[in-house]
């Protein structure tokens, strides 16, 4: 059996469960590890049977939970390495700090160093304490860069949930199930969140446009345009049934549209009315980043899709990533079914949105 459970869909948070043969995987980790795994559990999936997770890009509501979730599984981790490299920029930020905090923390730095010799370049010329002080620290201090909560707003978001027993749901870093008395000694050799953010149990790199698979599922990644480092979309195959999977796009490329062809089930992106955007309370800058080219589709733009690029097939159209702010479900509803009114049978096209808040009923094939 093929099951699709859409946890999440939107700027708050996305993720969705795919179980095929005996392989389940996490696409996306944007709820926190506890939100997560109460979601799951309301969906009657278990968390401990989860195989992989794997990223679509490297923006928060994707990867929010991501680190905790992991760790907390002892599950690979699969990413493009350009999406790898983005997110572990992001837990590692440098620190931001005044001209005038830099300064004086060299002169801290120097004063630490005044019953130390200092090594001088020239035995000749001496050398002013504050500046050795400001060469061998402005690499870390550089005051240009802004600082960021990120790592410990994650690392607090499930601290209560990694201390629940759950040994079931608890594996080494190579894969294996621990014996449970084991499980005390991992979490005291495992790094911690605070102090290693971006450490995982294990990390996959795939590449857009090579397919590869998780057990019993195939995934075919294609690159979408979106600003992120190397965003992805995925036509997943498990038992005969395909499954597209594309958000987070600025426009559908020539590539997205074939690739979302011949399809059991396709999860699209549905996100803002235009008008709506256009009147709403963003910054002008955030509106012209939503509708350019790398940012979202609005419902004007998959209805256009829906009604000249796509082939019909799927039995599901599940729209997905829509804005609280800038649509309405019913917006989005009505433009897809006005695309859909020449195509919709019993067998398929069946119209479904994925919600914020909670699980979509899953589906079965």
């Amino acid at each position: 059996m093929v099951r699709f459970t859409v946890l999440a869909s939107g700027s708050r948070g996305n993720c969705t469960v795919i179980s095929g043969g005996r392989t389940r995987i996490l696409v996306d980790a944007g709820l926190s590890c506890r939100e997560l795994f109460r979601r799951m559990k309301l969906a009657g999936e278990d968390p401990a049977t989860l195989d992989a997770i794997v990223i679509t890009h490297e923006h928060q509501d994707h990867i929010n939970g991501l680190a905790v979730t992991a760790r907390k599984l002892g599950v690979p981790v699969y990413f493009s390495e350009a999406t790898h490299r983005a997110w572990m920029r992001w837990l590692t930020p440098r620190r931001q700090m005044s001209y005038a905090q830099w300064l004086e923390l060299c002169r801290k730095q120097a004063a630490e160093r005044q019953g130390e010799p200092l090594e001088l370049p020239d035995p000749v010329k001496a050398v002013d304490p504050i500046a050795v002080a400001a060469s061998t620290e402005a690499s870390d201090c550089d005051p240009e860069e802004p600082e960021t909560e990120k790592p410990e707003k994650i690392d607090a978001e499930c601290a209560a949930d990694l201390s629940q027993p759950n040994s079931s749901a608890t594996h080494s870093v190579s894969g294996p199930a621990l014996a449970t008395g084991d499980e005390a000694a991992l979490k005291e050799t495992m790094p911690t969140l605070k102090d290693e953010p971006t450490w995982l149990p294990s990390v996959e790199y795939f590449e857009a446009g090579k397919s590869f698979t998780i057990g019993d599922i195939a995934l075919s990644p294609f690159t979408i345009p979106h600003d992120a480092a190397d965003p992805v979309g995925f036509v997943l195959s498990a038992e005969g049934i395909r499954l597209g999977f594309a958000t987070d796009l600025g426009y559908v490329t020539p590539n997205v549209k074939h690739q979302l062809r011949n399809l059991d089930l396709l999860l699209l992106e549905s996100n803002h009315d235009l008008d709506m955007l256009r009147d709403g309370p963003y910054p002008w800058s955030v509106k012209q980043r939503v509708l350019s080219r790398v940012g979202h589709l609005s419902n004007e733009a998959t209805c256009e899709f829906l009604t000249n690029s796509y082939d019909g097939q799927a039995a599901y159209v599940i729209l997905a990533h829509l804005s609280e702010n800038n649509n309405l479900p019913d917006l989005a509803r009505v433009a897809a079914e006005r695309a859909l009114v020449d195509r919709a049978t019993l067998l398929a096209n069946r119209l479904l949105l994925a919600e914020q808040d909670q699980p979509l009923v899953p589906i079965n094939f």
